[in-house]
């Protein structure tokens, strides 16, 4: 090859060489253990941030009870948030939370849906005919052992006394969006899942909304972790928490903790 050339090739190296990369791209944005009711939200949340030029939140979804096993076998997330306090309780009883991290950041009602296509009508009340109202389909909810939205649907079943007539006609879902996508496909007549997961489906309709004394209230709790290494983490979490991040979460239908 000429010598010009070679000459001009490694000019053109040695400028790309000493290029500044941007800080942004050089950095990962915090990684979030979120709930997975909080797709949408958090998603938007990221943006947000991001847009104010952050490296955006890496997010990643699952059950509550998931995501505490995946902390507590030694993930390197910076963030979680729960969608119960007991998944919070756990981890932080193991001594993984940052002290004085952890604040409520959002809170849910939980209601009952079904199909768009195939829409009922069933007044959710002490003893209402939900049996019936299935036939021989069954009743979608998240895992009521681990799940803190099953959990919370089997109190809501229980203090309306109809949890007998439903616990062996039940398809489980190992998070709450499982249980959302069974009824969104008519794999199940009625389906119990937060208020923010019914919003953000075309395919399903509200039947009712349960009774806020039937069940624990829904809070959501964020907190930091004590593996946490991301200099932006504590930023997020503030942020979060903030008017706007607030303002973010109630646009997707959270109501403030």
């Amino acid at each position: 090859m000429p010598k010009p050339i070679l000459r001009a090739l490694a000019s053109i190296a040695l400028f790309l060489h000493m290029v500044p990369v941007p800080a942004m791209a050089q950095q990962r944005g915090p990684l979030v253990l979120a709930a997975a009711s909080m797709q949408e939200a958090m998603g938007a949340a990221a943006d947000a941030w991001a847009a104010q030029r952050h490296a955006r939140p890496v997010l990643s979804f699952a059950a509550s009870s998931a995501l505490a096993r995946q902390i507590r076998g030694g993930a390197p997330a910076d963030l979680f948030v729960s969608a119960d306090e007991d998944w919070m309780d756990d981890v932080e009883r193991a001594g993984l939370v940052q002290r004085g991290s952890r604040a409520d950041m959002a809170g849910n009602r939980l209601v009952l849906i079904a199909p768009a296509r195939a829409p009922l009508k069933l007044r959710i009340a002490r003893g209402m005919p939900i049996a019936r109202a299935l036939g021989d389909s069954r009743l979608a909810m998240a895992n009521p052992d681990s799940v803190p939205a099953g959990k919370y649907g089997k109190a809501a079943l229980g203090a309306l006394g109809v949890w007998p007539g439903v616990a062996n006609r039940l398809a489980l879902g190992d998070n709450v969006r499982s249980a959302l996508t069974l009824v969104e496909r008519g794999e199940a007549r009625l389906g119990i899942v937060y208020a923010t997961d019914a919003r953000a489906s075309k395919a399903v309709l509200v039947v009712g909304a349960f009774p806020a004394g039937s069940h624990a209230p829904i809070r959501y709790p964020l907190a930091r972790l004590r593996a946490s290494r991301n200099p932006d983490a504590e930023g997020f979490r503030r942020f979060l928490l903030s008017r706007a991040g607030q303002n973010i979460l109630a646009r997707y239908g959270f109501s403030r903790p």
